[in-house]
C-alpha cells in the first residue's frame, strides 16, 4: 500500500467518525422507546476502557525505552483495540441512552441556575476538562492510525516523529476519558 492511500484512508475513517459524533451530538437520530438496560453499564466500561489504555500507554513507554519492540507493539495493538472498542461503545451510549447534563440533579434534562449554583465552580473545570477531551480525541485518531501504520512498517524515524504528539494527546485524552466519567457520575439518573 502507497503513502497516499494509507492517508486517503485515515482521512477516511477520520472523518467518518467525526460526523458520526457530530450526528450523535445532534439528537437527530431516533432513539428507541427503551433504553436496553445494558446501556447503563457502558460509562463504566467506558472509564475502566479508557483507565486501562492510559495504563498499557505508559507500559508501552517503558517498554520502548527500554527496547523491547516486540512488547512495545503487542500492547501498543492492544491499547489501539481497546480504543475502537471503547468508540463502538461510546457511539452506542450516546446515541441508545438518554443525556446526562452535568448539574441536573434531578435527572429532568435541565440544569436549573439553583443546580448550576449547586455544582458550583467545579462545573467551568468538568467543561474544560470535556471540551478539551472532545477536541484532542478528534484531533489525535489520525495521529494515532498514522503511528500505527510508520510503526509496524517499522519506518522508525516517520513513526518517532508522529509518536511525539501522538501519545501525549493519546495519553491526555485516556486519562481525561476517565475524570469526565468520575466528574458526570453522580448525574446519572438510570
Amino acid at each position: 500500500m502507497s503513502d497516499k492511500f494509507i492517508f486517503r484512508f485515515v482521512a477516511a475513517v477520520s472523518v467518518f467518525v467525526f460526523v458520526v459524533v457530530l450526528v450523535l451530538s445532534m439528537k437527530v437520530l431516533p432513539k428507541p422507546a427503551v433504553t436496553p438496560s445494558v446501556m447503563y453499564a457502558l460509562p463504566l466500561f467506558n472509564a475502566w476502557v479508557n483507565g486501562t489504555c492510559s495504563i498499557l500507554l505508559l507500559i508501552s513507554l517503558y517498554l520502548i525505552t527500554h527496547g523491547n519492540i516486540t512488547w512495545h507493539k503487542r500492547v501498543n495493538i492492544l491499547a489501539f483495540c481497546l480504543s475502537a472498542l471503547f468508540l463502538v461503545s461510546y457511539i452506542a451510549f450516546h446515541w441508545l441512552a438518554p443525556e446526562t447534563r452535568y448539574g441536573d440533579m434531578d435527572g429532568n434534562g435541565l440544569v436549573t441556575a439553583a443546580e448550576k449554583a449547586a455544582a458550583g465552580s467545579i462545573r467551568y473545570v468538568y467543561f474544560v476538562i470535556l471540551i478539551t477531551h472532545i477536541i484532542l480525541a478528534a484531533v489525535v485518531l489520525p495521529l494515532i492510525l498514522l503511528s500505527f501504520y510508520y510503526g509496524l512498517q517499522m519506518r522508525v524515524e516517520k513513526h518517532k516523529k508522529l509518536v511525539r504528539w501522538t501519545f501525549p494527546i493519546w495519553l491526555y485524552v485516556t486519562v481525561t476519558g476517565v475524570i469526565v466519567y468520575l466528574m458526570i457520575s453522580p448525574y446519572y439518573h438510570f
